[in-house]
């Protein structure tokens, strides 16, 4: 649709790519001009660290404060129990309270560095749904809320049709799991004020079954808006490598690894990323993104700068940059580059190149790294390997040895 925002917030969403879809637009705007508006996003505490997946929204979090609104974190410690099967093949694993709570932790970090927390109008506040789901009431629950939801409806939406018309399994755990979302919204609207829930497209079910059942059982207007699901131009999706998820602790990946990441992004998705992922303004982000050649090179560093910066720090992604110019330009062996310490007992006396690209992380298997080797893009130290048989003594390993797997993957491995 056509629509031009009043508000701050709603322009920095048109024009930065942020928006999917709003279920009122002209009233979500109206009520962004009239005063600070309350908005939260949910995360499941599914693992120690949020990821690149996350950080679309939490950059939406990250304007919404500076626009001058309120954002809310909330943590899923109640709906972590039952996972959410949007769009997923599976169900999630159950966690126990000590595993949820311990990936709290982790995420709190995260979040810490991307918002403001404290008391003020526009300061951030941090929830856990544990706070009203763990009280629940079974039957009172049924009696009051269950009403409100048709199967007929929930059947319909479409992270659960895609499973049913799979004929893959769905728990009824798993199909209550919309209701305590919308639940959620209720809640957080009832005793916080909140009035928008964000969240990916995948989400907008859930959303919209939230502000039916509040205007339901408290007759209130509230609001949710999407944001679209982000995909690299060659259509895979965003947050993915070859060595897995790209997470936002340093201690589940290096600042060095995660600047690496930005770094590689292809030309053609630079300019999109730098609008969502840095707070440079757009008509830089364009300019910077319709670069050719060489330069667009410089704007992938600017991009990966700016994008760790935020995550890690400015020391952070200077040290990544330097690291980067000593192994691209310079051939030589950067400190910061990922290190791989090897046990002696899972050594021996020798090591095949296969098995030491498959324990550096570079290569997820031993049939992986054969074929990386057959088309001529293992190195250690510089030097093709051809050979994904040749040994590699531990005498040699004793000493710290570098790894590329391509022209824009290394790593360091050394023997304990």
């Amino acid at each position: 649709m056509t629509y031009t925002p009043k508000s701050e917030f709603m322009r920095v969403m048109m024009e930065r790519g942020f928006l999917a879809d709003c279920t009122d637009y002209q009233a979500l705007d109206d009520a962004l001009i009239e005063g600070v508006v309350p908005a939260y996003i949910g995360y499941d505490a599914t693992a120690k660290s949020l990821h690149v997946g996350h950080l679309m929204n939490i950059m939406v979090l990250r304007w919404l404060q500076k626009c001058g609104h309120k954002p809310i974190t909330l943590m899923g410690g109640g709906t972590t129990k039952v996972g959410d099967p949007s769009f997923r093949s599976d169900e999630r694993p159950l966690l126990d309270n000590a595993a949820i709570d311990a990936n709290i932790d982790g995420m709190k970090q995260v979040f810490a560095k991307y918002l403001s927390y404290g008391e003020g109008k526009s300061d951030a506040i941090m929830l856990n749904n544990a706070e009203w789901l763990d009280e629940l009431n079974y039957l009172s629950f049924l009696r009051d809320i269950g009403r409100h939801f048709s199967v007929n409806r929930m059947l319909s939406f479409e992270s659960v049709k895609s499973r049913l018309d799979r004929e893959q399994s769905l728990s009824f755990l798993e199909f209550n799991y919309m209701i305590l979302q919308a639940y959620d919204f209720l809640e957080i609207n009832r005793r916080y004020g909140c009035l928008l829930q964000m969240g990916g497209s995948d989400q907008w079910g859930n959303i919209v079954n939230g502000i039916d059942l509040t205007r339901r059982v408290l007759d209130n207007q509230i609001f949710g808006l999407t944001t679209p699901l982000l995909t690299t131009s060659d259509g895979r999706k965003m947050g993915k490598s070859q060595g897995g998820a790209i997470w936002l602790n340093a201690d589940m990946l290096s600042p060095y690894e995660f600047w690496q990441f930005w770094r590689n992004t292809t030309d053609a998705d630079t300019g999109k990323f730098l609008k969502i992922f840095t707070e440079l303004s757009v008509e830089e982000c364009d300019r910077l993104g319709s670069l050719e050649g060489q330069a667009i090179n410089d704007a992938k560093i600017i991009l990966a700068n700016e994008v760790t910066t935020l995550c890690h720090g400015a020391e952070a992604a200077a040290a990544a940059e330097a690291t980067a110019r000593e192994v691209f330009e310079k051939g030589g062996v950067g400190e910061d580059l990922p290190t791989v310490t090897l046990p002696a007992s899972e050594v021996g006396e020798a090591i095949s190149a296969a098995q030491l690209f498959v324990k550096s992380g570079l290569v997820g298997s031993g049939k992986e790294a054969k074929r990386l080797i057959s088309e001529g893009g293992a190195k250690v130290n510089d030097e093709a390997v051809t050979d994904a048989g040749q040994m590699f003594g531990a005498e040699a390993l004793k000493a710290t040895v570098k790894l590329s797997a391509g022209k824009k993957r290394h790593a360091l491995v050394n023997l304990a």
